[in-house]
């Protein structure tokens, strides 16, 4: 009888120690599984963040050209004025 219980008692050990095993088991193959996801999820992002990165440089192109139009509008409006200027001056 007292070999039956020690028998028992180390069955049990063995099937506990085997029920933690199975979780173990089971944690790590969810972190792989999330680990993939994360990975996936972070080159999705890389790429995004590459595309806007390229978004943001060719706005600052656009930026620095409409800047650089409305300095010749100014320019030209400021000329055709002194012709208007010009034309009113000799009353034809």
């Amino acid at each position: 009888m007292v070999k039956t219980a020690i028998r028992t008692t180390e069955l049990e050990s063995i099937d506990r120690l085997e029920e933690k095993l199975k979780q173990l088991v089971g944690l790590v193959e969810r972190l792989k599984t999330e680990q993939a996801t994360a990975a996936a999820e972070n080159q999705r992002l890389s790429r995004e963040v590459e595309r806007l990165s390229t978004q943001v440089a060719s706005s600052e192109g656009l930026s620095s050209e409409i800047s650089a139009m409305r300095e010749e509008r100014d320019i030209i409006r400021a000329r055709v004025g002194d012709m208007l200027e010009q034309l009113e001056s000799l009353s034809l």
